[in-house]
């Protein structure tokens, strides 16, 4: 997997600063290149004042602000990014001006450098056509504020190669944000459905069918959010939305064009009176029309492949902090009755049909699947993933079982050697979801808690080696899991420990077994009396993870390390585990016993012929698992 070290941004305005803060504050080093020495000091500036606002608000520390700023280098020269392994051009939105600064960068950079932009409306294969490696020219589009956003939306295009996507997820999460992969599609996922919500907001005014106050009012309380549409087009710029609209007509149909009034505010350069009386009467009429145009619009990109349902509902999550997504929204309404929002809005809505994907919903009765866990196989390891980063990972019924169903097809699977369970977001699992579980009664909480044993056996005895790759916060429930597994890495950014103490509980999905055998009573009842979270070179030092590692060689690590097993005898590597487990169930002479048991079955079979043949005749061996 290639890796980057250094980053290149052109561009340092509000967008532009916020990605060289995030890059530098992450340990890569950053040169932005700006026009001008007086853009370059003014956008130095803005980053220098949000790091110290940082430390004074104690969310940095001095030493954490003063090596953030030792890693960015600011220049006018585009020669200064020649040896940068990734480019992020974050200027104006004109797809002129960004092909000739990508003609320009890829006569400058070093071959594999990859160029990434930051566009929100511009296609990526347009471009990639103004370079000579149009397959290393992709989309990173981040949300504002860049610095704060968690979302990125990473644009693959048809050329992409996997090993430039992985590389963009390595480092995307490495500096701290949720990545969704995406199509090269206009708007991507989450700009294909929010732009359209704040267009359809001012139809709405110019149908007549309510006035600004009740829009934005309706929009708070249907959607659960801060800011309705208008106030959010006033505080990031109504140019932004009119010139989407635009990009959007051009490629989509006169349906995502500009609302007449959105185009006569922008030709007015005002922002939106936010002022009037509320409307209470039109509120329900006002959101049943936002919402038709969301589901409609996030079914169609679900079914044009430019999103997975969990990413198009990621984005609404993360991106736009909605509590709930487009699909998440359908089925609490009901899949019929958001069909029959849509087919209202498509009967006279211009170029907008009922999606065939909602379509098929609906007539089978059944809600959208939102999985939270994510498995991905590719060769011989499997990657599970909890995805669900917006409450940190926390487990429920529905993550565990889940969880429960990866692992069950992965032991059925016998083209699988190694696992590896990690987080996406700031956690791997956070530990179990507390509202949950503070509703449930007692025979619930004993369920729960017997689900919750029953997942943890199933990763122990699951008879291929588990990697846990710890990324983050793993705390009660989350420390169980890689407890469960074989072997422990740990980002350098981990936090670890059980704290159910301070919940008036204890750890129950095995805490108190497997810390103990592990690291010994002593650390155990530290860990858990005091309920203390720890860090990683301190978990490494008690026995709780084996290596620690910086967070954007994490993965990297836990892959070469499946890959070395994986090359292994799977039959063997098997018998192996089961009788290293043993041993911590039984004393020596029975575990001894097992051992002697197991190492015969491994000479029974063809991969003890073909491994010791190749060792005589110095080939590399081809095992089966027979």
């Amino acid at each position: 997997m290639m890796n980057i070290e250094k980053v290149g941004v052109v561009g340092c305005g509000l967008m532009g600063a916020g990605i060289v803060q995030t890059a530098a504050q992450a340990g890569y080093a950053t040169v932005v290149r700006e026009l001008n020495e007086e853009l370059l000091e003014k956008g130095l500036g803005r980053i220098s004042a949000f790091l110290d606002k940082g430390v004074e608000k104690k969310k940095l520390t001095q030493a954490k602000r003063d090596a953030t700023w030792a890693c960015i280098q600011g220049t006018t020269d585009l020669n200064d990014l020649a040896d940068c392994d990734l480019v992020i051009e974050v200027i104006y939105e004109d797809l002129q001006a960004k092909q000739e600064l990508l003609r320009e960068l890829d006569s400058i950079c070093k071959d594999d450098t990859i160029f990434a932009s930051n566009t929100s409306s511009l296609f990526i294969t347009e471009m990639g056509t103004a370079t000579e490696r149009p397959e290393r020219v992709v989309g990173l589009h981040y949300f504002y504020p860049s610095v704060i956003n968690q979302l990125l939306e990473i644009v693959e295009t048809d050329q992409t190669p996997s090993e430039v996507t992985d590389a963009l997820l390595v480092f995307a999460r490495s500096t701290g944000k949720v990545p969704i992969v995406v199509r090269d599609a206009p708007g991507f996922a989450v700009n294909r459905y929010f732009v359209p919500w704040l267009n359809e907001a001012v139809r709405l005014l110019d149908d007549g069918l309510a006035n600004i106050a009740t829009i934005d009012e309706a929009a708070r309380e249907y959607f659960n959010i801060g800011l309705g549409p208008f106030a959010l087009m006033n505080a990031t710029g109504i140019p932004i939305a009119y010139h989407c609209t635009v990009s959007f007509m051009n490629s989509l149909g006169e349906f995502y064009g500009a609302a007449t009034g959105l185009a006569a505010q922008f030709e007015a350069g005002k922002p939106w009176d936010l002022d009037g009386e509320v409307d209470g009467t039109a509120k329900e009429a006002v959101a049943e029309r936002l919402m038709a145009v969301v589901f409609a619009v996030a079914a169609q990109l679900v079914e044009e492949g430019v999103a997975s349902i969990e990413d198009t509902e990621r984005g609404a999550l993360i991106g736009l902090r909605w509590p709930r997504g487009p699909f998440g929204m359908m089925n609490d309404l009901g899949v019929d009755r958001a069909l029959e929002l849509v087919e209202a809005v498509a009967g006279h809505a211009p170029s907008l049909s009922v999606p065939d994907f909602l379509l098929k919903q609906a007539a089978s009765g059944q809600p959208w699947t939102i999985k939270d866990v994510k498995l991905k196989i590719r060769d011989s390891i499997a990657t599970i993933t909890m995805t669900r980063p917006e409450a940190m990972n926390a487990l429920n019924e529905k993550v565990l079982r889940e969880l429960k169903d990866a692992i069950t097809k992965l032991r059925q699977d016998p083209t699988v050697r190694v696992v590896i369970i990690t987080g996406e977001g700031p956690a791997f699992v956070a530990g179990a979801d507390i509202k949950t579980m503070l509703a449930a009664d007692l025979t619930e909480v004993e369920e729960f808690t017997r689900l919750g044993q029953g997942v943890m056996d199933d990763i122990e005895t699951l008879d291929k080696p588990v990697i846990a790759a710890i990324n983050g916060f793993a705390l009660g429930g989350g420390l169980e899991i890689a407890l469960a597994c074989d072997i422990r890495l740990a980002s350098t950014e981990a936090r670890m420990g059980l704290p159910e103490v301070g919940l008036g509980i204890f750890p129950g999905f095995g805490g108190t077994q497997r810390t103990t055998r592990l690291i010994g009573k002593g650390y155990a009842c530290e860990l858990i009396f005091t309920g203390k979270h720890v860090s990683a070179d301190e978990a490494k030092s008690m026995g709780l993870v084996n290596r620690v590692l910086p967070p954007d060689q994490l993965m990297n690590e836990a892959w070469a390390l499946a890959e070395r097993i994986a090359n292994q005898g799977p039959v063997a590597v098997a018998q192996a585990k089961t009788s290293i487990n043993q041993a911590l169930q039984t004393g020596l002479d029975a575990g001894l016993a097992y051992e002697l048991d197991a190492v015969m079955k491994t000479f029974d079979t063809e991969d003890q012929k073909e491994g010791m043949t190749a060792f005589l005749e110095r080939r590399k061996p081809e095992f089966k698992g027979k």
